[in-house]
């Protein structure tokens, strides 16, 4: 790795809709692979919804079972995404195009604007998927394939930062 990177740290923010199933499944499945990479000094990692709904709530039940299955600890407690994100964060990836249109609206320069990023531009096995379903009315399979699609996401994202 390169020992410029030692000092820069790279802040993520992923963002769905109500922040309980998509967005902290996110941080937890990078939190992990920051944790056995050991990138904690270049890699800080957060989530937030669009919406408020469940500000203050824990993960949706379901997606911390399919998880914790998984050994990942998801359990960040939700939070709605507020303009001052756009300073904190170098990137705000989004889940889906709702997603990315209520963040984007909310940036007030193309600079905000061009820190927004979709989760799928990082993509490697899935590439064939423009957006991460949101699992919440779905069952048991529609939480795995969003695990799934997180991981390789989290994967290619991990990678970008490590070789930019």
């Amino acid at each position: 790795m390169d020992s410029s990177l030692k000092n820069k740290k790279t802040r993520l923010l992923f963002v769905c809709l109500g922040n309980i199933c998509r967005s902290p499944a996110a941080e937890g499945i990078m939190q992990t692979l920051v944790n056995k990479n050991g990138l904690h000094d270049i890699i800080e990692v957060d989530s937030a919804g669009t919406s408020g709904w469940h500000e203050g709530d824990l993960p949706d039940e379901r997606m911390r079972a399919h998880g914790e299955r998984r050994g990942y600890d998801i359990s960040s407690l939700a939070r709605k995404f507020r303009k001052s994100d756009f300073d904190n964060f170098d990137y705000i990836i989004v889940m889906d195009d709702n997603n990315y249109n209520n963040v984007k609206s909310l940036a007030s320069n193309k600079l905000q604007e061009d820190k927004i990023k979709k989760m799928t531009d990082f993509l490697i096995q899935y590439k064939n998927h423009d957006e991460i379903p949101d699992p919440y009315y779905g069952g048991a399979t529609g939480f795995e394939l969003v695990l799934d699609l997180l991981e390789d996401a989290c994967e290619g994202l991990m990678h970008k930062i490590i070789n930019s």
